[in-house]
């Protein structure tokens, strides 16, 4: 299963979401990125040991509290050692407090710490005088034992290196460049196979008891509904009040997934487009095919002659950078919009400045050439550990064509998704099963969102037996917290009141 995020055009990595808009309406890059050392020499010796211990929250960037939750590295071998997992705290002030809520924003790789930084852009000032908001780094993320495999000038070749093997030549050059990533990250990683987010969500269970709560209240947002969705698989009676936002449907082919999700960003450019007719700023022709055509000579012309900027820099913008600049808008109508149709005029003028920030900006790059998480390489990890790739590098490559076909602006890029996990060694994969939990879950899909498209949501629906959905008819990502009051009534009732409706309800 591959989906858009970080870093969606690697065909040698994974998927994942954005941490969303709030990434850099906030400024998270204030919380630095530390490793810590694997494998820690002092562990409980039994799970009950695990459950029993006690968090030592220390004041951290003002008004937070942090701290490290001790979890086994092998829960089938608790003798392997323990991991360290970095969580912060956002403490509410206010009276008859209800507990906690558990936040997770998605990826694989995306920092719950930095999130629940955020608490106050997230959550209503009621949910925030009831709820103490908590985010983790899951194992592999950001603080908690980082997986970390390329340095700061490999992850530059390999975001802008070729997303689009077109001959026999680069297909064989992609190959070759995806196995040397999977051996360097297993070279320079311990335990990689301990990685995967169903031990995330084994984690959470243990955070959960460690809070003081006896069922787990959580807000997952695009891959963090991956983690609530296993989460309710190995602890249905645990679950409290849960809201899964922009669902991925964990039931379907790592080639359905992969499709839908190119049909749903060719849908979402088409949504821009039609938006972008009725500005003065908008260089686009009016036919949509044209517009489309006009985009994939951008790409192309960029894959032989790569697009220099207006500022002094040594770095050019490939055509991996247009795509995933062009990728990035389609994330947030209000902000990524405009300057997709500034990145494209400035684009036919020969120049690729904003496309390049556009880029860095969802990859997390620093001007200073450093990147300000590890979402790339524990993506790509996270992924290959959570879904196996069945299909053969060769029938990789042969769907490609109907990629093309369904989606012919991002299909061709999407395509390639599954090459990564050829090279890393088949796991065993968690069984889903439709699941009842204690208490009932609300799920929310965005209509026009492409990179947890509306279907997922849907399946979802199915699959965790009493939940309800709510659709959102809109673009943009996930729901909650992007300005529907519909949307946020019926979250806020849920969190406060335990407040469900009995049937899907449309937004």
């Amino acid at each position: 299963m591959h989906t858009f995020s970080a870093n969606p055009f690697r065909f040698f990595t994974s998927r994942t979401s954005k941490v969303t808009a709030l990434a850099t309406i906030i400024g998270l890059l204030v919380l630095s990125f530390t490793a810590y050392t694997q494998s820690q020499p002092k562990y409980p010796k039994t799970l009950k040991g695990y459950y029993a211990q006690e968090l030592n929250w220390k004041s951290c960037y003002e008004d937070f509290q942090c701290t490290d939750l001790l979890v086994p590295i092998d829960y089938e071998k608790l003798s392997t050692g323990t991991f360290k997992i970095s969580v912060l705290r956002f403490q509410s002030t206010g009276s008859n407090k209800l507990g906690s809520i558990v936040v997770n924003p998605g990826g694989p790789g995306a920092s719950g710490v930095d999130y629940a930084y955020a608490a106050d852009y997230i959550f209503s000032p009621d949910i925030l005088d009831k709820y103490d908001i908590v985010g983790f780094d899951p194992r592999g993320v950001s603080r908690s034992e980082p997986i970390v495999c390329l340095t700061n000038k490999e992850l530059d070749a390999g975001y802008a290196s070729d997303p689009k093997p077109d001959s026999d030549k680069e297909f064989q050059l992609a190959l070759s460049d995806t196995k040397n990533f999977i051996e360097k990250c297993k070279k320079k990683n311990k335990h990689l196979d301990a990685f995967g987010t169903a031990n995330a969500a084994r984690d959470t269970d243990i955070l959960r008891q460690a809070i003081g709560d006896k069922q787990l209240n959580y807000m997952g947002k695009s891959y963090g509904t991956y983690l609530g969705t296993l989460y309710a698989q190995f602890f249905p009676d645990k679950v409290g009040r849960m809201v899964l936002d922009g669902a991925v449907d964990p039931t379907i082919s790592n080639y359905q997934q992969s499709l839908t999700q190119a049909v749903g960003f060719d849908h979402a450019f088409k949504a821009f487009h039609k938006d972008c007719l009725k500005r003065k700023d908008c260089t686009l022709p009016s036919d949509k095919t044209l517009a489309i055509r006009e985009m994939q000579k951008l790409f192309t012309q960029a894959a032989t002659n790569p697009i220099s900027t207006k500022k002094k820099s040594k770095r050019t913008v490939s055509e991996s950078l247009i795509v995933l600049g062009t990728a990035s808008a389609m994330y947030d109508s209000k902000t990524g919009w405009p300057q997709l149709r500034k990145a494209i005029a400035q684009a036919q003028e020969g120049y690729g400045d904003e496309f390049l920030d556009l880029a860095d900006q969802y990859t997390g790059r620093e001007s200073n050439g450093t990147y300000e998480n590890n979402e790339f390489d524990s993506g790509a990890i996270i992924d290959c550990l959570d879904f196996n790739e069945s299909r053969s590098a060769n029938q990789i490559r042969k769907d490609a064509q109907s990629f093309t076909k369904a989606a012919p602006l991002f299909g061709p890029y999407l395509a390639y998704g599954g090459l990564t996990c050829k090279y890393f060694h088949p796991v065993k994969e968690t069984n889903i099963a439709p699941t009842k939990t204690a208490n009932p879950i609300i799920i929310i899909g965005t209509t026009g969102y492409p990179a947890t498209p509306y279907e997922w949501a849907q399946g979802l629906n199915k699959l965790l037996t009493n939940s309800i959905l709510i659709s959102l008819t809109g673009e943009g990502h996930t729901g909650q917290g992007q300005g529907s009051a519909c949307i946020d009534d019926q979250v806020d009732a849920f969190y406060l009141r335990g407040q469900i409706s009995k049937q899907k309800v449309f937004c």
